[in-house]
């Protein structure tokens, strides 16, 4: 398992650090990740977030506090997150959080960007 698209990834555990404002995940193939909680409610799967198709996608501001109040299993593919801010309709599967994991220097970058570009701010 490498991760690459279309692989089927799953996580061996997944610990949430509510104080760090952290998702940590280990998945069998070795790889394990760090998810921010801003980053994994910036980025949620949810329509909310990513609208219902291309070019839809909102860029969420005001969100640098943001923490997880729990995770739901959804099946045996995801898990839903549900945040102190009370969003919870995204489902997070385990390759979508994998690839989170893999690319989250570039995702952050890329937020930051939007950010700045649009005149928002990561503060509430």
């Amino acid at each position: 398992m490498n991760g690459a698209p279309g692989t089927r990834v799953k996580p061996i555990e997944i610990r949430l650090k509510r104080d760090e404002k952290v998702l940590e995940i280990d998945f069998e193939d070795g790889r394990a990740f760090r998810l921010a909680a801003e980053l994994l409610r910036v980025e949620s799967p949810s329509a909310e977030v990513r609208g219902h198709g291309p070019g839809q996608k909102t860029t969420v501001a005001g969100r640098r506090h943001v923490g997880i109040m729990r995770i739901e299993t959804v099946g045996n593919y995801a898990i839903r997150i549900v945040f102190d801010d009370l969003h919870e309709s995204g489902i997070y599967t385990w390759t979508f959080l994998y690839d989170l994991g893999r690319r989250q220097d570039e995702i952050w970058r890329a937020y930051l960007d939007d950010l700045d570009t649009q005149g928002l701010s990561r503060d509430p």
